[in-house]
């Protein structure tokens, strides 16, 4: 099982990857300025509490963090150490965070922080080749215990083969675009990245097609619904071996 925690809302697009974000895409449903980051009613989530007294999220759930924003987000700096607080003190979840502001991570952690919380995984965002030369090697450095990447919206090609090398990530994530204006993801670099973390023993997940699908120089046009689906039957998904 997991949950949602969507401390605080709205984010400033900084890479090819933000174009066609999916939140700007529905706030404009809703007239609402993405842009302006605020923080959310469920800000305090981790620590709220039944009538029975029990935590509202039960002991064991994994976390994803910040779907709407970005965890390191300059606008959220006034908030992040009441959040790294919950964090700590919820020692019997675990929680997850994808971003593409690798570079300001370091100086956001919290001064207890040491190597790493036990129950946090952080995920470096890189949508192409471009992004993750610039981001990993910093990545790399990064005192986390469990890090992740996450190609998505993966939106070109992306050598990986050398930048996993060391045996520091421990699952490869891919996705493609999704929405109306979505570009188009091309199996070839799923294969390619996939090959890559097979070559350096770490764990790969196809996520999903996104709406627009080049397999074997044919394009499919995919309803959201079946994206994940198709990944999955794609048979592709790969498990690291004991390290």
């Amino acid at each position: 099982m997991s949950v949602i925690w969507n401390l605080w809302h709205g984010c400033i697009k900084i890479s090819e990857g933000c174009k066609n974000c999916y939140v700007f895409r529905r706030d404009s449903l809703y007239g609402i300025d993405s842009k302006q980051v605020y923080k959310t009613k469920n800000f305090d989530l981790p620590l709220k509490r039944k009538r029975d007294r029990s935590y509202k999220i039960p002991s064991g759930e994994h976390v994803w963090t910040c779907f709407t924003s970005d965890f390191f987000i300059e606008e959220a700096d006034k908030w992040r150490d009441d959040a790294w607080s919950m964090i700590s003190q919820r020692q019997d979840l675990t929680f997850s965070m994808a971003t593409k502001r690798i570079d300001r991570v370091e100086q956001c952690l919290p001064d207890d922080w040491g190597t790493g919380y036990d129950n946090v995984t952080i995920l470096c965002s890189v949508e192409n080749q471009k992004q993750a030369e610039l981001r990993l090697p910093a990545f790399r450095k990064l005192p986390f215990k469990q890090k992740s990447i996450i190609c998505e919206p993966l939106i070109g090609p992306i050598d990986l083969s050398e930048l996993l090398e060391g045996d520091w990530i421990d699952k490869v994530i891919v996705g493609g675009e999704s929405g109306d204006k979505s570009r188009v993801c091309n199996y070839d670099w799923v294969m390619e990245i996939r090959k890559a973390c097979v070559q350096n023993n770490v764990s790969f997940l196809f996520k999903q097609t996104g709406t627009l699908f080049l397999r074997d120089g044919k394009e499919y046009k995919i309803e959201r619904k079946h994206q994940s689906w198709q990944a999955r039957k794609a048979g592709i998904n790969f498990h690291d071996h004991v390290k």
